[in-house]
Order: structure tokens, then sequence, then C-alpha cells
């Protein structure tokens, strides 16, 4: 990997450049530590510069990205569940909005839309708060123009106004303010480029079971919390599967199961994925809701909301996905001028969220 144009010092807004004995190369994975002109030192840890000391709030999300490093990568699936999802979220057209571009991926765990965003031709700076970024860099570092860092997303350390485009999906809700989040991204996409999201919705399905058992995971040491979720899937899960597997006169049986059960499972939405995936990705989505930090709901006229205060242009908001999937264009100069008599509506859309 080398060092992005946008990539900059989060003090001194300076260009990094690389540190260490690494002979003549370019490569970031040779040195120990990105450097500012002023002094600043990154360091670089199994080949990632790493902005951040900690995961904070994301270490859950580190270690179940590792735990299930290729789950969903289409490249492992076989299938195009993924490449779907992001063809959705960008306006229908992969290679139209991506080819050529300078493309921001806020949140990009273990890789299943940072590898096609590379085939797809795109110039991709991947980023994430947890050390997901380690499963990210095994599954995608092979890609040409291809640059993944562990930092902030609400402080990333990139130069404002610079990306084509800036990706963040399945990651706002489980930040600790999703405007102050989506404010974040707005500033790192160029006059007229393309910011794409998503977030829960209040449909989102937290299940009594859901929020009694989240609830006391919470409380347990990570470790613990991370098998307990696991160990609940597995009890589970063979009772969804016969379910399913009976499917003619269970149906009822199988809605008040999903109900009841804290297990996510998708054997109605994806069975092309066979019952090997589909425990995977139950075990992986499962403990995903069950050990989330934070986890916020949003309806889309309150999304549409912040987008508009912000001053972003061309917003499109709709139901899909994971609750609300939302699109606009970055705010022309004279816009960003104006931000400051944004800031009240952005206030208000936050504090009545």
């Amino acid at each position: 990997m080398r060092i992005p144009p946008e990539l900059r010092c989060l003090v001194h807004a300076e260009s990094l450049s690389l540190h260490g004995d690494f002979a003549n190369s370019n490569e970031v994975e040779h040195a120990v530590a990105l450097v500012c002109p002023s002094g600043c030192q990154v360091p670089v840890v199994r080949g990632i510069a790493r902005f951040v000391a900690s995961d904070d709030y994301a270490a859950a999300f580190g270690w179940q990205w590792k735990r299930f490093a290729r789950s969903q990568l289409d490249s492992y699936t076989g299938t195009t569940i993924s490449r779907d999802r992001l063809t959705r979220c960008l306006g229908g057209s992969l290679e139209e909005a991506v080819r050529g571009k300078t493309v921001l991926e806020a949140g990009c765990g273990a890789g299943r839309f940072t590898e096609i965003l590379l085939d797809a031709g795109a110039r991709v700076v991947a980023t994430d708060l947890s050390s997901a970024v380690e499963a990210n860099y095994a599954n995608c570092a092979s890609g040409r123009d291809y640059f993944v860092c562990q930092a902030d997303v609400r402080e990333l350390p990139i130069a404002p106004r610079s990306f084509d485009v800036v990706l963040c999906l399945g990651v706002i809700q489980h930040t600790p303010d999703p405007e102050e989040t989506i404010a974040a991204l707005a500033g790192y996409v160029k006059p007229r480029g393309l910011l794409a999201i998503d977030h829960y919705s209040s449909r989102y399905p937290a299940t009594w079971s859901r929020r009694a058992i989240r609830s006391m995971l919470l409380r347990l040491p990570p470790e613990r919390a991370h098998h307990v979720a696991l160990g609940i899937t597995r009890t589970l899960l063979p009772v969804h599967r016969a379910l399913w597997q009976r499917r003619r006169g269970f149906g009822r049986l199988r809605r008040y199961l999903s109900r009841l059960s804290p297990v996510v499972d998708y054997y109605d939405a994806y069975p092309e994925l066979g019952p090997g995936l589909l425990a995977e990705w139950a075990l992986l989505d499962t403990h995903d809701t069950l050990t989330d930090q934070y986890k916020h709901f949003r309806d889309p006229n309150r999304i549409r909301a912040t987008l508009i205060a912000l001053g972003l242009s061309n917003v499109e908001v709709c139901v899909g996905g994971n609750g609300v999937e939302a699109r606009a264009r970055g705010a022309t100069e004279e816009a960003g001028r104006d931000e400051r008599d944004m800031s009240p509506a952005l206030t208000h859309a936050s504090e009545q969220a």
C-alpha cells in the first residue's frame, strides 16, 4: 500500500510520509510509522497505520470480523448479495458510480464492499475504528489503488472535501451520535460528489429477547460475551433450520419463533447461501446485534432533515436494506460557507431523534 494523497495528520492537517528502516520501498507495510513535517508519528502495526490507540466502542466488531473474515464476501459465498446491496445504495450503476473515482469507505469491516469497489475500478481508502482493518487488509491488500487504516469515522485523517464518493454502510447506527457521524462524512465529500449511507430504522426487529440478552452481555467481560452470543446461536439455530426445512404448515410457528428468538437467521432471505453459510451468517449477525455498544434508530424523515441541514443536494432517502438508505450530493463551496447557518437545524434534527 502507498500513502494516498488525501491522507493528513490529525493534529496539523499536513501530508504524511513513511518513517523507518525500509530501504527504498514506498510501501506503508515496510514502515514503522507515518510522520508529518511537524513531527507527529502514527504507528504502523502489522502493516496498517493506526490513528487510534484502541478499538474503543467498536471492539466487538473487530472481534467478529476477524473471526468471520470472509463470511460475507461475494468472492467467498459465490453470490452477489453484497454487490447487489452496494449497487442499490450507490443509485443503480456500480461501475458508473465508482470506476476511475476516489472512494472513501468509512467502516470497512472485513471488506465485503471493499473488494467490489476495487474490482469495479475505484481507488479505495478504507477505514475502520476496529481491528477489523486487519481482516480487510488480508482480504483486499492484493488490489491496486488500495489503502486501509484504523481511524475514527468522526475524525478521519483525511483532507476535507477530497473524495468523489463517500460510502458508509452498516455503521452509523453503531456510533455514539449518528448526526455527528453523518456531518463528519459529509465533510469528506467533494462538491457535487456522492455520499451514500444507511441506518437502522425504527422498524428494526429489536425484539424483547434481543434487548434483554444484549443488556446482559454488555455487562459481561467482552471475551465471555462473545462466546455466550455464539453459544446462544448454536443452541437455537437448529430449531430455526428445522422449521424452515418443514415450511409447509409451519409458517405460524416460524413467525412466533422470529418474535421470541434472539437469533438472526436468513433462511427465507438468502436460501441460496446453503446450510453452512446460513449458519455462519446467523452466528455473525446474532453476535453483531447482541454485542454492539450503540444501537440507534432513525426514520427516513430524520435522515433527510440531517442531510438537508448539512447543505447537501439531490437528497434521496428510501426504506430498504437495513432500514433507511440515503444518497446525496456534496455541498458546493457556497453551501459550505453557509454551514454555520445550518447548524441550528442540524442540532434540532439531532435533538428530535
